[in-house]
Order: C-alpha cells, then sequence, then structure tokens
C-alpha cells in the first residue's frame, strides 16, 4: 500500500549556533509550503546576518518528497548544500527549508571539516523542531437534497471524516477529505448511498 502521510516541522525553530575552528555556523529550520516562501525566507536571513560569508541551504518540498533542492552559496562543491539536505532526509521530513549562515573565522576547515560542521549545524536546528506527522488526503464534493442529510451525517460520523466547507439547504453540498489509501472505499460507500452523488475534487 502506498504511504499516505507525511512529516513535517509545525514552527520555525530557534537559531542554533555551532563553532568549529572560530568559523560560527548559525542554523535555521524552516517550515516552507513553496520555492518562493524558501526564497523569502533566504532573503530575511541575508539581511539579518549581512556581514556573514555564506548563506548555505536546502529545502524539500510536496507531500510526496518529491522537490529539492541543495546550494554551497561558494563553498566547495557539495561540502553544503548536500549535507543539509541530508539532514531534512535523516529526518524524513518535507515541506522544510534549513538554512546554515557562516560567518569565517579564518581558520580553514577543508572539504571534509565544512561537511561535518554543516551537518552538525543542519542536525542541531532540525532537533530543536517539533516534527509532525500528517495524512495525504483526497478532496471529495458530495452532492444530494436535504432528506438524505441522516443518512450521509452518518457515513460522515462513521468513517470519521473530515468535513472541510458544506452548504445545507434544500440542496446540499458537503466537501470532505479522506486519507488516499481509504478514498477508494469510502467513495464507494458513498456512490452506492441513493440519491447521493459523489464527485472527487482535482487538485
Amino acid at each position: 500500500m502506498e504511504k499516505d502521510t507525511y512529516k513535517t516541522i509545525e514552527a520555525a525553530t530557534p537559531e542554533i549556533l555551532f563553532k568549529e575552528k572560530g568559523s560560527k555556523f548559525y542554523g535555521y529550520a524552516l517550515p516552507v509550503a513553496s520555492e518562493m516562501e524558501a526564497k523569502e525566507h533566504l532573503e530575511t536571513l541575508k539581511k539579518q546576518h549581512h556581514n556573514a560569508r555564506h548563506w548555505c541551504y536546502a529545502w524539500q518540498l510536496g507531500k510526496q518528497y518529491e522537490f529539492y533542492r541543495a546550494n554551497d552559496d561558494g563553498e566547495p562543491s557539495n561540502s553544503a548544500g548536500m549535507p543539509i539536505y541530508g539532514q531534512l532526509q535523516s529526518f524524513e521530513v518535507t515541506n522544510t527549508l534549513v538554512v546554515v549562515v557562516r560567518y569565517f573565522g579564518g581558520t580553514k576547515l577543508g572539504v571534509g571539516g565544512l561537511i561535518q560542521a554543516y551537518r552538525t549545524a543542519a542536525q542541531m536546528a532540525l532537533e530543536k523542531a517539533a516534527i509532525v506527522e500528517r495524512t495525504i488526503d483526497t478532496e471529495f464534493v458530495l452532492t444530494f437534497d436535504y432528506p438524505e442529510m441522516n443518512t450521509v451525517m452518518r457515513i460522515i460520523k462513521e468513517e470519521n471524516l473530515t468535513i472541510l466547507h458544506q452548504q445545507l439547504e434544500l440542496n446540499c453540498t458537503i466537501t470532505i477529505a479522506i486519507r488516499q489509501n481509504e478514498s477508494e472505499r469510502i467513495f464507494g460507500l458513498f456512490e452506492d448511498t441513493y440519491k447521493v452523488y459523489i464527485q472527487k475534487l482535482e487538485d
């Protein structure tokens, strides 16, 4: 059965600081819903840390974890963005941006040292996050006449379905959310109910 849950972080984490041979690495984990939102957070952090040398980051987006980006921002190739992205994978979170801001301390760390430092700062930031599991839901619209109300409400209650929107007049419409793995079975329940019309809402 296909996985129909995903993990994300509930809120932005407090700033963490990791020090290595004089260099300072400030780590942040932020919930994001789009690449645009990730860029806005990055701009804010660049203004906040305008004297820093590097603003390296990685984000992962999509309920199926389908989109990601990692950026070294001037550090040696794959020494910053990918170690940060590795922590997003390790914590299994999506719709999350992790930024690590580096102030150079005068001593070069070498590629191995950089990988370790960026990975540690990203890990520390994510350890501060409240990670929540959410279900991937499919939305459906039910249309029926008022007399069918009790039947519809009984199924909604028995199956513990989420009502997103309802308009209850002579002609009633209710928008419901169903966990992806349950959607076909529930669809069948309503489809077999006399005088109730169910339709899937397309994304």
